[in-house]
């Protein structure tokens, strides 16, 4: 995975390329990029759409902080990392995440959802959040069901569901991260309404 926090452009067919351009297909600067938050948010935050999702993003973190889930990534992807108003002349509507998490000290997923189970619904984070949202613990073992979903979400979110490879990225889950994505995405809404 990418050390350098630089995503590669869309490329020719409006996707991010699986393997970074220029390097060998075996290189490990691919797919997921590791870039950091604000970065990202700089990168995408091309219309109020676009931004109205962003915004979306950092206020589930915001949630998933506030339950003490700080450390992890997640793995952002769907037509929001796509050139999508290219690609099928619409907006993106929503953005796929999975959230990599360390379960909090004194948790288990049972507490979490008592105390916020709204956080884990999947319909819940999509009308509140503009999210498509799933979960893995980190630090368990592994056992084939969470091998075979691992599988699920990098082989889908490595296509198009036409079958075109594409890159996806990766966020660290710190909230350290937040305050600068939520300034540049402030910038960039001052920015839309000049």
């Amino acid at each position: 995975m990418s050390s350098t926090g630089i995503l590669p452009h869309w490329n020719g067919v409006g996707v991010l390329p699986p393997v970074r351009p220029e390097v060998p297909g075996n290189s490990p600067e691919r797919s997921p990029y590791r870039v950091p938050l604000a970065g990202f948010v700089d990168r995408f935050a091309t219309s109020p759409e676009r931004m109205s999702i962003l915004n979306g993003l950092l206020r589930f973190r915001g949630k998933l902080h506030e339950l003490g889930i700080v450390s992890g990534f997640q793995w952002l992807d769907g037509s929001f990392l796509e050139q999508i108003e290219i690609l099928e002349s619409r907006h993106p509507r929503d953005m796929d995440v999975v959230t990599f998490f360390d379960m909090p000290l004194g948790e288990n997923q049972r507490s979490l959802l008592q105390k916020a189970g709204q956080v884990f619904d999947q319909k819940h984070l999509k009308e509140n959040y503009s999210i498509d949202g799933y979960f893995s613990v980190l630090g368990q073992p592994v056992d084939a069901r969470q091998v075979q979903s691992i599988a699920y979400w990098y082989s889908m979110w490595s296509h198009r569901r036409d079958g075109l490879w594409k890159g996806f990225v990766q966020v660290d889950l710190d909230p350290s991260q937040d305050a600068d994505a939520r300034a540049v995405l402030n910038i960039s809404g001052g920015a839309q309404h000049e």
